[in-house]
């Protein structure tokens, strides 16, 4: 076996957080993150796809997960998404916010707005965006490698 024990949590998870996190900073998490579909008046399936994913490891109840739904037509205000949040649960926010930005090819000045509102709420650095696109566009591209790869097989 290629892999020791203790390289399969550190090496095969994503090394995430947020279901540690206290049950109301997981909300604040979720509504954040429906308003980030919202952003730009236009919910793409890509989008879609990156928020289902992440509102699953934010490990809500049924009734929960039903109401952030609701978000998804009816976004609360901003303030309100940004009061729950503690510093982790914040990061972990504007990450994955990023992430939904970026999900189809384009962070447009709405969404960049947004983006930086939460930057100056949680108090971090100017660039911490610019970073965390970058980072981002290196995972589309570790992705799009394992498809390519898939194809390759195929052949």
């Amino acid at each position: 076996m290629w892999l020791k024990s203790d390289d399969v949590y550190a090496g095969l998870m994503l090394p995430d957080t947020l279901h540690m996190l206290p049950q109301v900073e997981r909300f604040a998490y979720a509504k954040l993150l429906a308003f980030m579909t919202r952003v730009d008046n236009e919910l793409t399936v890509e989008e879609m796809s990156t928020f289902e994913q992440r509102l699953g490891t934010a490990l809500l109840s049924p009734g929960q997960r039903k109401e952030i739904r609701t978000y998804l037509k009816n976004p609360p205000p901003l303030a309100e998404c940004l009061a729950e949040l503690g510093q982790e649960s914040g990061r972990l926010a504007l990450r994955d916010s990023v992430m939904m930005a970026a999900a189809d090819g384009n962070v447009d000045d709405d969404e960049r707005d947004v983006l930086e509102e939460i930057v100056e709420h949680l108090g971090l650095a100017d660039d911490s965006i610019d970073r965390l696109l970058e980072w981002t566009k290196k995972g589309y591209r570790w992705m799009q490698s394992g498809v390519d790869l898939l194809n390759e097989l195929a052949e």
